[in-house]
């Protein structure tokens, strides 16, 4: 029989291969979604790169360096404002050329009981004002420098220093610190013609040299606790007793127990202050009296070191009256005794360290007077 011919739009029952098509409707599965390796690598060395980058901007902020963080390391250092002459005025530490000043008057008072009057020698007595006041003055700029260049004033508790705080340039302080030295210097050599004292130039020398080691070179003296022995004699009985000897050639009993009595003040004032500073110290390998000492003992060796001026004081009321009149200035000592027992803080330290300077100015000025004005 002949084909029959099916429509045109009808399929064919049994399609072939190449227009077959299913049957049965279904849900398509939706499409995986595909990672390409090559996006994920570049991915991973980009962060990498980031991290990179933020590692080396932050070690060059530690270091101080410009690349990174610039233009923030910039205006930190632009935040920190040059010393002014006010700066440099404290940087001097004004109240502790109080300690300077006692020791003259004291031993030109002493000195004034075999003269006629007690300004014949005014000249002397004020180039031994001049020696004192220079090498006090440059001991402060030179334990900025020395402290400041170590690290040590980085975190300090009492007024921030010049190289510490980055206000001046540690070797612009060291010339100011040799400055005043030569004037010192200068001053002790014409002291020294004038009283005919030769071998007095050997002790200059020495207070030269226990000027610069307090804090400077690689072994400072300070940070072996002996600060406040040095400081005891040099600037206690050689203060007192050198400004004697230059003024009457000789020195007395009087002038030896003068000198220890200030001397005990100065190296009071030193341990004070080393004990406000004696955790920070310690941080920084300063092993100061106050660090080896402890807590308690440091206090009741301050206590010591200002009963043992009013004892003596006791010695000077059986040769001269008016001295009795000096214990007065237990008016500022006694409170500040009190505070050092009793305080917690760091900061409460810094009352007492000024109580202790005006109780050496008063004293030594007020004995001078009492024996200047002897009846």
């Amino acid at each position: 029989m002949p084909k029959q011919q099916r429509p045109n739009n009808q399929r064919p029952n049994n399609p072939g291969p190449s227009n077959r098509r299913p049957t049965t409707r279904f849900t398509p599965r939706p499409k995986e979604q595909r990672i390409d390796p090559r996006v994920v690598d570049r991915a991973l060395a980009e962060k990498a790169a980031a991290e990179k980058a933020s590692a080396q901007r932050a070690a060059a902020a530690r270091a101080g360096g410009k690349s990174g963080r610039s233009s923030g390391a910039k205006s930190k250092a632009v935040a920190v404002r040059p010393a002014t002459l006010g700066t440099w005025i404290a940087g001097a530490r004004l109240p502790t050329l109080l300690l300077a000043i006692s020791p003259v008057v004291l031993g030109t008072g002493l000195a004034s009981m075999l003269t006629d009057n007690w300004w014949d020698h005014w000249v002397r007595a004020s180039l031994a004002l001049v020696v004192a006041l220079g090498l006090q003055i440059g001991v402060n700029y030179a334990n900025d420098y020395s402290d400041g260049i170590r690290g040590v004033d980085a975190d300090r508790v009492g007024p921030a220093r010049l190289v510490g705080s980055g206000r001046a340039k540690p070797r612009t302080v060291l010339v100011v610190a040799l400055l005043f030295f030569g004037i010192a210097s200068l001053a002790g050599i014409v002291l020294i013609v004038l009283s005919q004292q030769w071998w007095l130039f050997a002790v200059g020398a020495l207070a030269l040299v226990a000027a610069w080691f307090y804090t400077g070179g690689k072994r400072p003296y300070g940070y072996l606790a002996l600060g406040e022995v040095v400081s005891f004699l040099f600037f206690g009985v050689a203060a007192v007793a050198g400004t004697m000897l230059t003024q009457v050639g000789q020195v007395n009993a009087d002038g030896w127990f003068g000198g220890v009595a200030l001397g005990c003040f100065v190296a009071a004032v030193m341990l004070v202050n080393n004990l406000r500073d004696r955790e920070k110290d310690a941080l920084h390998g300063k092993r100061t009296l106050a660090v080896r000492l402890g807590n308690v003992g440091s206090r009741v060796l301050y206590v010591i070191l200002m009963l043992v001026p009013f004892a003596i004081l006791w010695l000077f009321g059986q040769l001269y009256d008016k001295s009795f009149y000096v214990y007065f200035v237990a008016v500022a000592a006694i409170p500040a005794i009190i505070v050092v027992i009793f305080a917690r803080s760091a900061r409460e330290y810094v009352i007492p360290l000024r109580l202790t300077l005006l109780t050496s100015l008063f004293y030594g000025v007020g004995l001078a007077a009492a024996v200047i004005f002897v009846a």
